[in-house]
């Protein structure tokens, strides 16, 4: 399984007829051995770079997806020397998430002449690193005329130190910064530089975009050649399950490619009985072409993948829909929530915790048995653990979702708390005061308190808050659940608290 399928047309040197012996020429028989090795006959022999590598696109009209950026006079097209504008390239700062052609607009932008293209990554490099390349960028420009674009991956792993450390050679423009984050960049990376930079986001790709970089890896020289076959199936199960990310796609495609070639290899035509099920052929592939059936790709991908980062914006993207989805009654769509954060590896105690917080805030005193669930929930997962744990988990949801709601005891502690932060929170009443020490009777402490089991009905008509909050409502029951007999009984509570 060697050579043929998982090697690079567009590595350094192989252009057709850069160097003798490198590649074949236009004139030559690709399956002629190079090099004194020989090849297999009708296979050209490739560099050993991955096909999501060997597919990278060489111009921008080579992308697929992120339209938006890509129109005559954009950034990019001014900072890739396609288009001119009447200023100079500007520093950008690409945000998106994984596989959707953060690196790939990076490497483009680097074929631009009179460009000196420096990469690095944010994970290995630090200051030093980063000031070399700034003294390096000035001499190259007032020496030479020469811009250097420095493409910074993982942004967002850079300490502030180090994003300072860039603010020089942005600001002076010694460099042309290209920087890559999954991450918020309004939280991952400093001020001074974000005001120095275009912030350009990148959309998830979409499903007719990854079918079209399929279908041409499957083709082109630089991918697989047309040296296997893709089945309708086996497409269709790629771009099911690689949510999107462009990467992922064409590295399952060479996985089942390979699975594919290495099973035509060990099952050669003529020992192939009727009965084989090693994969049927398609009736319009080529005379011993092997085809990617479905189980092949299943084989190289059989698990959706989950855009959800535990530290990131997907982690509070994802609960914030979750909980709007249980306070916005919709069942289905917080099982949806749930199911993305555990299948993502979310930890269940902070999908517990979430769901007590719930309960009090959007379900309260509508249905009190609601916070017990969620309770005994957050104790259920805590005992017995994941992947049980998602069933008590699942039984919360449904019981918050499908609850009355109510958000009347959350907002009435926030009224209350912002009364007592604006001042409003006078001297507790005298009657009221602790008269259970030596001399409270003396300063009248408890005088003239009436003890509410003493009552008729059990409730005391007396003031209990400070002067200036007399006659105040915070608590608002709404008309809903068991709030609905919750506020007719306040109003005759009121009533006769405040000797109406």
């Amino acid at each position: 399984m060697t050579g043929s399928l998982f090697d690079d047309l567009d590595a350094p040197g192989s252009e057709p007829g850069s160097e003798p012996g490198s590649a074949p020429g236009p004139d030559r028989d690709p399956g002629a051995p190079r090099g004194g090795s020989p090849t297999r006959p009708g296979r050209s022999r490739r560099g050993r770079s991955p096909l999501a590598v060997r597919m990278r696109p060489r111009t921008l009209d080579e992308i697929v997806g992120q339209q938006h950026l890509l129109k005559p006079g954009s950034p990019l097209r001014v900072l890739a020397g396609e288009d001119r504008g009447p200023a100079g390239p500007s520093s950008i700062i690409l945000w998106g998430p994984p596989g959707t052609g953060k690196t790939t607009l990076a490497h483009v932008i680097a074929r631009g002449v009179s460009r000196k293209f420096v990469e690095l990554s944010a994970i290995t490099a630090g200051v030093k690193d980063v000031r070399k390349v700034m003294d390096e960028a000035l001499t190259d420009r007032d020496l030479h005329g020469r811009t250097t674009v420095l493409f910074l991956d993982e942004i967002h792993r850079f300490t502030k130190a180090q994003q300072d450390a860039l603010l020089p050679g942005v600001e002076n423009q010694w460099v042309v910064l290209v920087a890559a984050t999954t991450e918020n960049p309004s939280f991952s990376v400093v001020s001074p530089l974000l005001s120095r930079s275009l912030l350009l986001t990148l959309q998830p790709l979409q499903r007719a975009d990854i079918a079209g970089l399929l279908d041409r890896a499957v083709v082109d020289p630089r991918g697989l050649n047309g040296e296997v076959e893709l089945s309708a199936e086996a497409r269709e199960h790629l771009l099911d399950l690689c949510g999107g990310d462009a990467r992922k796609a064409l590295t399952s495609l060479e996985a089942a490619a390979g699975a594919a070639f290495s099973e035509r290899t060990r099952a050669p035509e003529d020992d192939r009985g009727p009965e084989d099920d090693r994969g049927p052929e398609r009736e319009d592939a080529a005379p011993g072409v092997p085809v990617i059936t479905r189980e092949h790709a299943e084989e190289a991908l059989d698990r959706a993948a989950v855009r959800y980062d535990k530290n990131g914006d997907q982690h509070y993207d994802v609960v914030s829909a979750f909980i709007k989805s249980i306070r916005g009654s919709d069942v289905d769509a917080a099982m949806h929530y749930l199911a993305r954060m555990l299948e993502a590896g979310e930890d269940p105690r902070f999908i517990a915790r979430r769901l007590i917080i719930s309960a009090s805030e959007d379900i309260g005193t509508a249905d009190p048995t609601a916070l017990q669930t969620a309770v005994a929930a957050a104790d259920a997962v805590q005992l017995i653990g994941m992947p049980e744990g998602r069933i008590p988990l699942a039984q919360a949801v449904a019981h918050l979702a499908t609850a009355p709601k109510s958000n009347a005891a959350y907002t009435a502690i926030n009224e209350a708390i912002a009364d007592v932060r604006a001042g409003r929170a006078g001297p507790v009443p005298p009657h009221l005061r602790d008269a259970h020490y030596p001399g409270a009777g003396q300063l009248g402490h408890g005088r003239d308190y009436v003890y509410s089991h003493d009552e008729p009905t059990g409730v005391a008509a007396q003031q209990y808050p400070p002067d200036e909050l007399v006659g105040t409502d915070y608590y608002r029951p709404v008309d809903r659940g068991r709030e609905r007999q919750i506020g007719q009984q306040l109003e005759l509570l009121r009533g006769i608290v405040r000797g109406r």
